[in-house]
């Protein structure tokens, strides 16, 4: 029965057959048989089927309500009766801000699989704003994100503290000095992250703080990554995560550019929905704290 709602709620999220049987590895005429099924046992019908597309009826919008809370309550129950005998599990899939899946998450999994190399890891990456968001729909559990803590329906746990700073590549040939005042950070060329990235979102509210009004932003891009290859080309700046260029500066790729009486601190978060309970998550947040050397 489980099976049934989480395929009902895959077709209803990505509003096709072939999205939802792709995202649980079934066939797509499994899951139209598991439609058809649910709407001839409750003698309703849950989706409109069209030409090349499908969606909702008002009777379907109503039972996603109810089967995204049967899920939830499946859910507890398995972490309360079957996960509790489990020394470890054997599945743990969560979502994960881009920075933090690229340069915090492949080491803490990386040492787990080391000692329980029997668990296996699904993890979404996504910015942050997007990550919350699916933790809303019920699509993931929990998340680690790096944006702010201030949604009334998700709860947060501080895991690590990070700092934001301005860095360039070491080839840099139109600026060689080591600082700079908050004035001149409003003139240099910048490379930045799209909006909706936590990154993003912790910069200009701290900018706030300043008598910056605006940043000499010259091309957004939607990773960490791809900003630093661009940094490597170029003559331009980042505000970035220190964790996603201590590599770099150690490999003398990039360097730090100090400004001069600013800083931008900020934390990293495990996420979840207010209230919610799970043993897995529990488990690998605290394997996480104790594990990530940085």
């Amino acid at each position: 029965m489980k099976h049934k709602y989480q395929i009902f709620k895959a077709v209803a999220h990505h509003a096709s057959f072939t999205k939802a049987a792709e995202q649980l590895f079934i066939s797509q005429p499994a899951v139209s048989k598991a439609i058809r099924s649910i709407e001839e046992e409750y003698k309703t019908t849950f989706f409109l089927r069209k030409r090349n597309s499908i969606e909702l009826t008002e009777n379907g919008q109503a039972f996603l309500v109810y089967v995204n809370r049967i899920l939830e309550l499946l859910s507890e129950v398995e972490n309360q009766f079957l996960h509790q005998q489990e020394s470890v599990p054997s599945l743990i899939n969560f979502g994960a801000s881009t920075t933090i899946a690229n340069h915090v998450v492949p080491e803490i999994i990386a040492k787990f699989r080391k000692q329980h190399p029997q668990t296996t890891f699904e993890i979404k990456s996504e910015n942050s704003e997007e990550i919350e968001q699916l933790i809303l729909n019920q699509q993931i559990d929990f998340g680690i994100t790096e944006g702010k803590n201030t949604h009334k329906k998700l709860q947060y746990h501080k895991f690590i503290k990070d700092e934001i700073v301005l860095v360039t590549g070491t080839n840099n040939t139109r600026y060689k000095q080591n600082s700079v005042s908050i004035d001149r950070l409003a003139k240099l060329p910048l490379v930045e992250r799209e909006i909706g990235s936590g990154t993003r979102d912790i910069i200009y509210d701290k900018l706030k703080e300043t008598s910056i009004k605006r940043l000499n932003t010259l091309v957004t891009l939607s990773s960490t990554e791809a900003i630093k290859n661009y940094l490597y080309h170029s003559n331009t700046f980042a505000l970035l995560s220190i964790h996603a260029v201590s590599n770099d500066l150690l490999l003398n790729k990039l360097k730090v550019v100090e400004i001069k009486n600013f800083t931008i601190d900020r934390w990293f978060y495990f996420v979840s929905r207010t209230g919610y309970q799970s043993v897995v998550m529990d488990y690998f947040e605290k394997f996480a704290r104790n594990n990530y050397n940085f």
